[in-house]
This record gives structure tokens, sequence and C-alpha cells, in this order.
């Protein structure tokens, strides 16, 4: 049995709409078919939607940290 949510769930949406390489905003992290079909879909899809949202979120910072140089160890190697 499904349970019924006294509040709608708010669009994941912050405005920025640009997506990248793979198709997924830059944003909220939805995917195309995520953000066209959002105001059909039920409140357990949306849900689901967000779930995936966070973790593409938390990837993607992810493979940004570890792609930074980090100027720290190149600073260290001087010796005055």
């Amino acid at each position: 049995m499904q349970q019924i949510e006294i509040f709608e769930i708010p669009s994941p949406c912050i405005g920025v709409c640009q997506t990248n390489n793979r198709g997924y905003c830059l944003g909220c992290f939805r995917s195309r078919d995520e953000r066209f079909n959002w105001q059909t879909m039920s409140d357990v899809d949306k849900k689901q939607v967000i779930v995936l949202c966070q973790q593409r979120k938390r990837r993607a910072a992810n493979a940004t940290n570890t792609k930074k140089p980090t100027a720290e160890g190149k600073q260290n190697d001087f010796d005055f």
C-alpha cells in the first residue's frame, strides 16, 4: 500500500538548467526524462529521483576532488 503524502514534493531544480556530457543537469543532477516527466511522476517516483540526484551529486563532487592537483605538495618541495 502506498503512503499518501500530505505535502507536494518540490522539484529539486535550482535554476542552473545546463547539462553535463552525460546529460544530467549541472544544478539538480536530473536526467532529461526526469526533468520533463517530473509533473506527472508519482510521489514514490519523485522520491526515488531525488535519491538518485543526491547520489549523482556525491559522485560528481568526489570525481572533482580526486582530479584537483594540490599546490601544497609543490610548495613543500622548496628549501629556503
